[in-house]
């Protein structure tokens, strides 16, 4: 196994899975599994955690079924597509749990442009708390347009 393989797989997951957060929220959490995203649009309890965080652990479980299949059955391109979905869900977690919704009072102001444009871009997908009429799935890649000035 080449190092040059183990990167451009570990990056084409990563990438693929700014694909998989638009496409899993856009037709599974504001489709058939509505019920298990919905208390993360209007809070209906005093938990901190939310049905929600289900996703979450869902593609936790994926990451580590690509590390046991390469520990285990010689799938050495597990590891790089489980790290690759680990650093993807880091960074969601760290933008949209931490920075965006405030679960850990941290990160509260960041003066750049594109952190801003992320912010407003959730904050717009906010504002429908219902299973309809979303917009903005995307995590890291959003329109053009909540990264304008003002």
């Amino acid at each position: 196994m080449a190092l040059g393989y183990w990167i451009l797989i570990f990056f084409l997951t990563f990438c693929t899975m700014e694909f998989m957060a638009w496409f899993t929220h856009k037709y599974v959490m504001h489709g058939f599994l509505w019920s298990l995203h919905k208390d993360h649009h209007k809070k209906d309890h005093n938990s901190w955690f939310e049905r929600n965080d289900t996703f979450f652990i869902f593609y936790a479980i994926v990451s580590m079924s690509f590390f046991s299949a390469a520990a285990y059955n010689g799938f050495w391109f597990g590891w790089p597509i489980g790290f690759g979905i680990m650093a993807y869900g880091a960074i969601y977690f760290l933008v949209h749990d931490i920075f965006i919704h405030q679960r850990f009072k941290i990160f509260r102001d960041a003066p750049n442009r594109y952190a801003k444009g992320v912010r407003r871009a959730h904050k717009m997908h906010h504002k429908h708390a219902g299973k309809k009429d979303g917009e903005c799935f995307g995590m890291l890649l959003v329109p053009f347009k909540y990264f304008k000035k003002g």
